[in-house]
């Protein structure tokens, strides 16, 4: 299994204003702007860090995932969410030929936690041996910062704080995460039942 994005959160979806204020910085020079690209960089890592522990896209953009095989046929379970829309299925072949299906052949079971991708009929398109199926789709919560819940769009804004005011300091340990922040995407964190549950 792989999943790529295949489009970027653009510069002008960032809260770089939002981090300004929530960090009190001045305003009103003539090199207010100075630090945003810096400001942008740790934005982006506090986005990708939160969507890496809580499986969640934030801003809407779009992906491919591609497929040796289906785990199950009668549904495919998305590796994120929110999904708001699926493009395009394509089966390939071992030499790199690809068919597109009908999309009537397919459907979006949406889902908060686990979006699934299910057939119209019994089963999803069959993937040959050697092959892969490869699906495009759109997740995320909307093409804004400002749609994304305000729990995660806090915890944003405190990890990049965080990361800014610690930007020098290398003996953090790895993974580290302020409480603050864990606690307000405890409830968005995928939960993994064994065979004790």
């Amino acid at each position: 299994m792989m999943l790529i994005e295949e489009t970027q959160v653009s510069d002008a979806a960032l809260p770089v204003e939002a981090l300004k204020r929530h960090l009190r910085l001045g305003s009103g020079f003539a090199e207010d702007d100075v630090q945003d690209a810096v400001l942008g960089s740790f934005l982006r890592a506090a986005m990708a860090a939160i969507e890496a522990r809580t499986g969640k896209a934030l801003i809407a953009r779009g992906f491919v995932w591609t497929l040796s095989q289906w785990r199950d046929p009668q549904a495919a379970v998305f590796p994120i969410a929110p999904v708001s829309a699926v493009s395009q299925l394509a089966i390939v072949d071992r030499f790199g030929a690809a068919t597109v299906s009908d999309t009537g052949a397919y459907r979006l079971e949406a889902d908060g936690m686990a979006p699934r991708l299910r057939p119209q009929a019994s089963v999803l398109p069959c993937v040959p041996e050697g092959g892969a199926a490869e699906i495009r789709f759109t997740a995320g919560y909307g093409a804004a910062f400002e749609d994304i819940p305000a729990d995660l769009a806090q915890a944003v804004l405190l990890l990049a704080a965080h990361y800014y005011e610690y930007r020098d300091e290398t003996s953090l340990s790895q993974g580290c995460m302020p409480f603050g922040v864990t606690s307000l995407i405890a409830r968005y964190r995928p939960m993994r039942m064994g065979f004790g549950a």
